[in-house]
């Protein structure tokens, strides 16, 4: 049988078009200004529609990365969590295919999560490629993992339970600071991978998923192009830059991974996540049936988007 959207993504995505929305031009291969312009001014129309979450505070910290410049964190603090300090934590890394998205731009998204979860977060405002190409994106994730580890006791989290999350590029970074923390000795409990953008050589069109994608095969490759210039899709691309790279994935945290199966980025997390698990790593794999990329942003509502936010709380309140 040939693939289909989700009936309720259907639904929602024609209710859109029918009142001038939900219709998205791809950006030619390359062209990192105008999918960075196109990208944001999205998140920014995301981000306003989403409810404002009054009972999460926001602090705002700054930590040193490897080169030196201050990078910002915020700090997501719901009311009523456990005030005993044995609580976890996570440490957010926001999507962007590399090159777009912000904390600003994200603030409310992640405010939800904290406020459903009861679980504190730390969104890293790490810089963005081409501008501050590899390793500078992992470099100041890391760089928030680790001033995090340092300060959850005084902001009432236990260090020893501290996740990794993100989705789309953050979700690829995620993933590669867990690998950096890993052989820095910095502590991760959980990886929490939301289709994670892990490899840069998918970039060649699949026919079947084609007519679905939401994040197209060029504008894949452009942003894998603005971190890795044109080392992109050749031998020499470290797993600190794209993950699927890494030639040991041993000793790693236990690794939550969804996406959809209309997604370009489902081979390859189907991919990681067997991986890992060869490896003895405790993962939980999650392939959503009709759903393309950000398909979460797509209908709130629709009941594979229910379950997805379910499970991500869970495994978010439960390490």
């Amino acid at each position: 049988m040939p693939y289909a959207l989700d009936s309720q993504l259907l639904e929602a995505l024609a209710e859109m078009r029918a009142t001038g929305g939900g219709t998205r031009q791809p950006t030619a291969r390359g062209d990192w200004k105008t999918l960075r312009e196109r990208g944001d001014a999205g998140l920014a129309f995301a981000e306003a529609a989403l409810p404002e979450v009054e009972s999460v505070s926001r602090t705002d910290h700054f930590t040193t990365s490897h080169d030196g410049a201050e990078v910002l964190l915020r700090w997501y603090a719901p009311e009523g969590r456990d005030p005993s300090g044995s609580g976890p934590a996570a440490v957010y890394l926001h999507g962007g295919g590399m090159i777009a998205g912000s904390v600003a731009l994200f603030d409310r998204w992640v405010a939800g999560y904290a406020a459903e979860s009861g679980v504190p977060l730390l969104a890293v405002d790490y810089r963005r490629a081409p501008d501050h190409p590899h390793p500078t994106p992992v470099e100041d994730s890391h760089a928030g993992l680790a001033w995090l580890a340092e300060n959850a006791e005084a902001l009432g989290a236990d260090p020893a339970r501290i996740a990794l999350m993100g989705d789309s590029a953050g979700g690829g970074l995620a993933a590669a600071a867990a690998l950096l923390a890993r052989d820095r000795g910095t502590p991760v409990a959980k990886q929490i991978l939301i289709y994670p953008m892990l490899d840069d050589r998918t970039t060649e069109p699949d026919p079947a998923l084609a007519p679905f994608v939401s994040f197209t095969y060029d504008e894949n490759h452009t942003g894998w192009h603005a971190l890795l210039g044109d080392a992109v899709g050749g031998p020499d691309v470290p797993g600190y830059a794209a993950p699927a790279r890494a030639q040991d994935l041993t000793g790693l945290p236990p690794a939550y991974i969804e996406v959809g199966e209309l997604d370009i980025f489902r081979d390859e997390d189907i991919e990681y996540a067997f991986r890992l698990a060869a490896t003895g790593t405790s993962v939980e794999l999650h392939v959503h049936p009709g759903c393309p990329h950000g398909f979460d942003r797509l209908a709130p509502h629709a009941d594979v988007v229910r379950r997805s936010r379910a499970d991500r709380l869970r495994v978010l309140t439960g390490f």
